[in-house]
């Protein structure tokens, strides 16, 4: 029989994902996640899961691929023992694109659909009938849904409509007493894009200045609200973004 609780994050093996799945690991939840490429930075997350007491596992998943989906819940199944089941799942696989609108190639768009919402609303339709009831569901999305930023368009419109299916699946999960979230983070010192933000000062001091709490976001600024969100505590949180900027551009 099933004792833990397990969640399931896509894009765990860096950045935001890795912070998750550690904070998740901290509350006292298994942790499975799935990562694109980097075997060996998966595998470190694993190691770091299992230092905290919980066990973890590492899938390899391309969360732009559909046809990849039902491979992999084949051996997720495999994997998990007694019911089979995981309780939370994380979308929170993604990828950058800074591009303005006029020079937007079809294949650019394409991509950025496939993985920010063709894959989160497939993955999340296999795995429904492997979630507990009462368990929950947390989208990752972006500040760029309500900041806007001049090339960032065709990413923040698919994280727009990625919250928009959000308020939809928790009403029709409602019965299985599924909740269902977005995290909203807004902009934060990661490798993603490249370190866009990270790595680039001027870019970095100008976001900051327009930050309430005068600085970027930091991955532990991230990882703690989605683990908040996988606790009992959380439970009457549904149909919810919540935006996780320190209050950028208030």
């Amino acid at each position: 029989m099933q004792t833990n609780k397990i969640a399931l994050i896509t894009g765990g093996s860096r950045g935001l994902g890795r912070n998750m799945a550690l904070a998740i690991a901290r509350k006292g939840i298994d942790v499975i996640i799935t990562y694109n490429s980097n075997k060996q930075a998966a595998d470190d997350v694993v190691a770091q899961i299992e230092e905290l007491g919980r066990k973890g596992a590492a899938f390899q998943l391309d969360t732009g691929d559909v046809q990849a989906f039902e491979p992999f819940v084949s051996d997720l199944k495999k994997y998990l023992t007694g019911s089979g089941r995981i309780d939370f799942l994380i979308n929170n696989a993604g990828t950058a694109l800074y591009a303005p609108a006029t020079e937007t190639t079809e294949a650019q768009l394409d991509a950025i659909f496939n993985i920010h919402y063709k894959g989160v609303f497939f993955l999340t339709q296999k795995l429904l009938p492997h979630i507990n009831d009462g368990g929950g569901i947390i989208n990752i999305s972006s500040g760029l849904t309500r900041i806007t930023n001049p090339g960032s368009s065709v990413y923040g419109s698919m994280k727009a409509a990625v919250e928009t299916l959000t308020r939809y699946l928790a009403k029709e999960l409602g019965s299985r007493k599924i909740r269902v979230n977005v995290v909203a983070p807004g902009a934060v010192e990661t490798d993603f894009g490249g370190g866009w933000v990270r790595d680039n000062k001027d870019r970095n001091a100008s976001i900051a200045g327009i930050t309430a709490l005068g600085r970027v976001g930091l991955p532990d600024d991230i990882g703690p609200v989605v683990a908040f969100l996988c606790t009992d505590d959380a439970y009457w949180i549904n149909g919810q973004r919540i935006e996780v900027s320190g209050g950028q551009a208030i």
